[in-house]
C-alpha cells in the first residue's frame, strides 16, 4: 500500500533503537525525510546509516529530547515537521515507596511533559499546512498497571488524558493525534528484563522467555516491523479519519471486550 507520505518530512524521538528505530524504518521505507535522536553517538550513526538506504534524507541529533535543548535541536533541525513520533525512555522498575519527589518530577517529565512541549511547537504548524500526524508510544500499562513502573504508567496516563480533548479540537485540520500501546516485543529492553527476571527466578533465559510467551494469547513475541508498520500506517494519507484513539498491540494479552 502507498501510504502517501512521499516527500514528508518527520521528527522521531529515541530512534535509535528498539521501537523507535522501527518507526523510523517504516517511514523511510514510505518515503519520509527523517530526524532521527538518541544519545549514544555510535548507535545513532550506525541508525542512520542503515535508514539512509532507503533513499530518504536523514539527520541525526544527539540529544536528551526530555530537555529543552535537545528539543531545540530537534526542531532547529526540522522546523516544519509533518509527522511527530514521540518516544522516550521510562523510569526504571522500582517500588513505589522509594520514589522522591524529584524522581516523580523527572518521571512525569520523560513520559508526559517532554512529548507535549513538543506537540505545543509543531500543531500550529500542521494545522496551517492540513496535515499532521502525532504518534505517542506510550504503553499497555496504561491500561493494565505494573507494580513497579506506577510512574511510568501514571505519567503516560496522564498524556493520554491531556491529549484526549485536544486531538479533537484539530482533526477538522487533518491532524491527528493517537497512541500506539505496545505489549511484549523483542527489542534489547525485552531481552534484558528477561535475563533480569531468569535471575532473580533461577532459571535459564529460554525458560523465563518460553513463560512470558506463553502468557501471550498469540504465543509470542511482537517483532519490532510490525510495530514500525502500524505506526507508519497511522501517520499515512489514509489516516486522517484516526484519532484520539489508543492502538493496543500486544498480541492480545490485555483482555477485554472494549
Amino acid at each position: 500500500m502507498d501510504l502517501g507520505l512521499e516527500g514528508r518530512k518527520a521528527i522521531v524521538c529515541a530512534s535509535s533503537r528498539g521501537l523507535g528505530k522501527a518507526c523510523a524504518l517504516a517511514l523511510a521505507q514510505a518515503g519520509c525525510d527523517l530526524v532521527i535522536n538518541g544519545r549514544d553517538e555510535k548507535t545513532l550513526d550506525a541508525t542512520a546509516a542503515e535508514l539512509k538506504r532507503a533513499g530518504v534524507t536523514v539527520t541525526a541529533v544527539l540529544a536528551d529530547v526530555s530537555t529543552p535543548d535537545g528539543q531545540k535541536q530537534l526542531l532547529a533541525a526540522c522546523p516544519e515537521p509533518d509527522i511527530l513520533v514521540n518516544n522516550n525512555g521510562g523510569p526504571p522498575h522500582r517500588d513505589f515507596r522509594q520514589l522522591d519527589r524529584q524522581a516523580i518530577l523527572d518521571g512525569v517529565t520523560q513520559n508526559m511533559v517532554t512529548p507535549i512541549e513538543l506537540i505545543k511547537a509543531v500543531i500550529d504548524g500542521m494545522v496551517a499546512r492540513g496535515f499532521g500526524r502525532i504518534v505517542n508510544i506510550t504503553s499497555t500499562s496504561v491500561y493494565k498497571p505494573i507494580a513497579g513502573l506506577d510512574l511510568s504508567s501514571g505519567a503516560r496516563a496522564g498524556l493520554t488524558s491531556f491529549l484526549a480533548g485536544i486531538a479533537r479540537t484539530v482533526a477538522k485540520d487533518n491532524v491527528t493525534i493517537n497512541n500506539i500501546l505496545p505489549g511484549a516485543f523483542d527489542t534489547d529492553r525485552l531481552r534484558n528484563g528477561i535475563r533480569f527476571g531468569a535471575e532473580k527466578s533461577g532459571v535459564a533465559p529460554e525458560d523465563e522467555a518460553e513463560k512470558r510467551m506463553a502468557e501471550i494469547p498469540a504465543g509470542r513475541f511482537g517483532t519490532p516491523d510490525e510495530f514500525g508498520n502500524a505506526c507508519a500506517f497511522l501517520c499515512s494519507s489514509h489516516a486522517g479519519y484516526i484519532t484520539g484513539q489508543n492502538l493496543i498491540i500486544d498480541g492480545g494479552a490485555y483482555r477485554s471486550a472494549f
